[in-house]
């Protein structure tokens, strides 16, 4: 195997549990729903809570949108980056400094939490993945087993990378 081809080799990959998703998106949705139902229904007389109504209810169907979009990708991890299927780069591997998963470390339901070398830009894809300066969150709607295994992975390679220094 070509030094290219072992650099693009997926050694982890990352999914939205489909129950999970399934389960987000359709709340988020009913919600939304329910809300502006609950608004053109039986309007109250303030303005500005028909208004709260209205747009709480559309900001809700907009999440769960975007929710189901965001889901509807993996993260991949190779032995350069940690990436989208969508070909987004979250992280190089070499920029990673430690990967935190306790019981109380600041990471996403059933994810992990990643602290980076240098800060990126805030971005967010419901459900599966954050970024926050430097710190990358992973998780939210995915497998908790896949989760461990990236982990697992990528603090393996931190590793071996920190004992090959001189």
């Amino acid at each position: 195997m070509s030094d290219q081809a072992a650099e693009n080799e997926v050694l982890a990959v990352l999914r939205a549990s489909p129950a999970r998703r399934a389960f987000g998106v359709v709340t988020m949705a009913i919600l939304g729903i329910l809300l502006i139902f609950v608004a053109l229904n039986s309007p109250p007389e303030n303005i500005l809570a028909l208004l709260f109504l209205v747009m709480t209810g559309a900001g809700a169907l907009w999440l769960a949108d975007r929710m189901r979009r965001a889901t509807g990708h993996a993260l991949e991890l190779t032995r350069t980056e940690l990436r989208s299927s969508s070909g987004e780069r979250l992280a190089l591997v070499d920029d990673i400094v430690a990967v935190e998963r306790g019981t109380f470390a600041f990471k996403p339901s059933s994810g992990f939490t990643l602290k980076l070398k240098t800060p990126a830009a805030r971005r967010w894809q419901p459900g599966l993945w954050w970024r926050l300066g430097a710190k990358l969150g992973v998780g939210g709607m995915t497998s908790r087993g896949q989760a461990k295994a990236m982990a697992d992975s990528i603090s393996a390679m931190y590793y071996q990378e920190y004992r090959s220094r001189p």
